[in-house]
This record gives structure tokens, C-alpha cells and sequence, in this order.
């Protein structure tokens, strides 16, 4: 059954769209989706650099960053499972939610009040105009799926992600778990 794209749900990468620097292996969070487009971030792409990197006063640095996609990627974004806590925030799904007052995520950060686990940054966005996201699900460039991780898909970040969700496909698709990232290469 083919789901529509939603606030809340997974983009797979589908494996054809090998070579595309941005998305490919992609899982991306849904952020947001209505008429005027779609946002999300790419869960599964950690970057080398930690947020101390772009953010030198922190004292903390053991937390990663990801490439959340080729949008402003002179941007810092971020989604958490603390509202509580981070004033301001949108709700993208149930226990999910996208930004909010960053200078108090800084200062949590640097009273040690924010656990790795409870927030995930990102360089950039993955962003869809009006119908572009609608072309790309045509052209069976990706699989919308529902988040079964709910919020717990911040500890799922990493790059097994995409490996796990095309397994749990199934099908046509499970040739595809243990293929090469460059077959190419191969």
C-alpha cells in the first residue's frame, strides 16, 4: 500500500536513485507537508564535525551533527523530544518536535540539561516545492513509510538506517540491503 507524503513519516531513498550526492541511501524525516511544499532532514548522514565545530564557544563537543540536506546548509536546524524544555517548537509528529529558542538549546547544552539521545542537529534541510515532492513519488525515486520508531528515531539516526528500512521493505528491495553503496567500485 502506497502512502502519501505526510508530517511525521519516513522518505526512503529508493536504491535507483544511486549517484545522487544529496539522497542517496537517504531516510528523511518529514518536518512539514502541505501545498506550498515539503521539509525534512536527512536522519541517517552524519557529518565528521561535531556542533562545537560550528559552534566554538561550546564547551560540550561530543554532540554530532548531520547533513539534514542540500538546502541552506549555512544553517543549523534541529529536531528534539523536549518541548518542555525548548520554548517555541513545532510539533512534526507525536513526541517529535522542530526548532524552538536556540540560545536556550545552547545554554541547556552547556548545563549539561540535554542528553544525546533527546535532540539531533542538522546543516541544512531537504526541500520539496509545491508538487516536486509529488514527481519524485511518481518516479518512484523514494517510499513513504510511517515512523515506527516514532520518537525514538533520534536514536536510529546513523547510517544503518536506510539498510534497516529497506530490509524491512521486503520484497525486491532485500537485494538491495547488502548491495554496495558504488557498485561501480565493485
Amino acid at each position: 500500500m502506497k502512502l502519501p507524503p505526510n508530517k511525521g513519516y519516513l522518505l526512503i531513498a529508493e536504491p535507483s536513485i544511486i549517484g545522487d550526492v544529496s539522497f542517496n541511501r537517504s531516510v528523511v524525516l518529514l518536518a512539514d507537508h502541505n501545498d506550498q511544499g515539503t521539509v525534512g532532514f536527512i536522519m541517517n548522514k552524519p557529518l565528521e564535525q561535531k556542533l562545537k565545530d560550528f559552534i566554538p564557544f561550546l564547551t560540550r563537543s561530543d554532540l554530532p551533527i548531520f547533513n539534514g540536506g542540500p538546502v541552506e546548509q549555512d544553517n543549523i536546524y534541529f529536531i528534539h523530544t523536549i518541548p518542555n524544555l525548548i520554548k517555541g517548537s513545532t510539533e512534526i509528529a507525536s513526541g517529535i518536535f522542530w526548532g524552538g529558542d536556540f540560545d536556550a538549546v545552547i545554554q541547556l547544552i552547556e548545563e549539561d540539561k540535554i542528553k544525546t539521545d533527546e535532540i539531533q542537529f542538522f546543516l541544512g534541510y531537504s526541500g520539496w516545492d509545491a508538487q516536486q515532492l509529488n514527481k519524485e513519488l511518481q518516479e518512484k525515486s523514494w517510499v513513504v513509510v510511517e515512523n515506527n520508531y516514532k520518537e525514538d528515531i533520534l536514536t536510529k539516526c546513523g547510517q544503518k538506517l536506510w539498510r534497516e528500512k529497506i530490509i524491512e521493505l521486503g520484497g525486491d528491495y532485500l537485494i538491495w540491503s547488502n548491495a554496495p553503496e558504488h557498485p561501480h567500485y565493485n
